[in-house]
């Protein structure tokens, strides 16, 4: 049994429960206020489910579709009662998300057959995005997986010192050149070492400065093919890392990198000390990319991956 299964599945919940417990709260608040002395779901319970479902930062749009979805199923079931909002609402969001990514077993692992899998990282700075590369590799690690991370952000002395500890501390060699360097060269360099080392997992860094678009893709674009000089179908994954506790800052920062790059995946980061965790519901409503890792604490084990229903739970837990 791994580390992350079994005995810490009940850690992981806890951990998920505090993580979310100040959006959960304020959404608990609004709809306990909501169905007070209401029999049934009507027009003033689902303006106070809209108004709570808005202040978490679920987004405007993604609240729209939730409330449509749950004015259709009262229209639909007459008998369905203000009580039962609760349930309601955890049923039509997780349809809303039925596409997302869902990992029970809590298991950190990549597709079997592909050896070194190539993960590139792209985000801006400030988002958690060294560090949510460190705490990966240590759970990759954990997990027995041999991994290489490439400091591929040369822009800042302090990436590629974060990343460098971030090795050390969970045995994994880091592929760098310093500061004001090709980030292109270091990414191929990690690949191979990758590749010559028998690898499981390459995880690149890239530059966190959101300048135009032009140069955002220029430079990615260029990443990419000199990784598929080594591995001729990396990266496996683009992992977008946004900061969950920005809200629609974050969206907003989705937008910009899915029109410069292809992004395959999302970790939502900073979620615990924030009121904010329905960004997380709104984001992948809205690019319908998955969203792989959720980090909602400092500790190594406060990234999770993500699983929808047990997010839900905890985002609409009671009390």
């Amino acid at each position: 049994m791994s580390f992350l299964g079994g005995l810490f599945s009940k850690e992981k919940k806890e951990s998920l429960d505090k993580g979310l417990a100040r959006s959960s709260a304020g959404i608990f608040e609004k709809l306990t206020k909501a169905i007070v002395g209401k029999s049934s779901v009507d027009a003033d319970v689902l303006d106070s489910l809209e108004e709570a479902l808005i202040s978490a930062d679920v987004g405007v749009e993604t609240t729209i579709r939730i409330i449509k979805r749950i004015e259709d199923r009262v229209s639909r079931d007459k008998y369905l009662g203000a009580g039962e909002l609760d349930r309601i609402l955890k049923d039509e969001v997780a349809a809303l998300l039925s596409h997302d990514h869902k990992d029970p077993s809590g298991e950190f692992s990549t597709p079997t057959g592909i050896k070194p899998y190539v993960i590139l990282v792209v985000g801006v700075n400030g988002v958690g995005k060294t560090t949510t590369i460190g705490k990966l590799a240590a759970q990759f690690r954990k997990n027995n997986k041999e991994v290489v991370l490439g400091a591929a952000d040369t822009f800042r002395a302090a990436a590629v010192d974060q990343l460098k500890l971030w090795g050390q501390r969970v045995g994994a060699p880091v592929i760098n050149k310093g500061m004001n360097t090709d980030p292109s060269a270091v990414a191929f360099e990690a690949v191979e070492e990758g590749v010559r080392s028998g690898a499981d997992i390459v995880i690149v860094d890239t530059a966190g400065r959101l300048h135009t678009k032009v140069n955002l893709m220029a430079e990615l674009t260029k990443i990419r093919r000199v990784m598929q000089k080594v591995v001729p179908d990396a990266p496996h994954e683009v992992l977008l890392v946004l900061d969950g506790s920005t809200g629609q800052n974050a969206v907003a920062q989705a937008r910009e990198f899915t029109k410069a790059t292809e992004v395959t995946a999302l970790a939502i980061t900073k979620l615990d000390g924030t009121a904010k965790g329905g960004v997380v519901i709104g984001i992948a409503d809205e690019f319908k990319i998955p969203v792989k890792y959720i980090g909602v604490g400092e500790k190594v084990e406060d990234l999770q991956a993500f699983d929808t229903h047990a997010f839900i739970d905890a985002l609409f837990k009671k009390g």
